[in-house]
């Protein structure tokens, strides 16, 4: 009975720990996600792609989780918003991994933009003042993401 009892623990620390949650459109859990390293050279001269992509989580908006910073390359971050604002992520889930499936684009994000995300990163004043200029990059609208545990 003692060893029925240890491995039910065990087997439900292992689930528990290898636990995924879901948001938004609840993802098949599968292989076929790009790393969000490669999305750069996956795009090449396309404006759009529908894909899904994995990566690890920089930053995420600590106002409501409406949006998250995806580290790509070098110095580099892609943020992710959420379609339709149908749902966020919780504010807690920096460095953690995560798969999302909807379209990147290529586009310039204004001056006024920009400073309401540092808003919501919870940036000084000072920083959001030293955002004068638009930024041209790869965003991402995920319809759903799947938060590794």
């Amino acid at each position: 009975m003692k060893k029925l009892l240890l491995f039910i623990f065990t087997l439900s620390v292992t689930f528990t720990l290898n636990a995924q949650t879901f948001h938004g459109k609840k993802l098949e859990v599968n292989d076929k996600a790009i790393a969000a390293s490669k999305i750069e050279a996956k795009m090449d001269d396309k404006l759009k792609l529908q894909t899904r992509v994995t990566g690890i989580v920089d930053d995420v908006c600590q106002a409501a989780g409406c949006w998250m910073n995806i580290t790509t390359t070098e110095g580099k971050t892609m943020r992710v918003t959420f379609k339709d604002y149908a749902f966020f992520v919780p504010k807690d889930i920096a460095g953690k991994k995560v798969t999302f499936e909807g379209i990147a684009m290529k586009k310039e994000t204004s001056v006024e933009h920009l400073k309401h995300y540092a808003l919501d990163a919870g940036k000084s004043e000072e920083e959001i003042a030293k955002i004068t200029k638009p930024e041209y990059a790869i965003t991402f609208e995920a319809e759903g993401v799947i938060i590794e545990k």
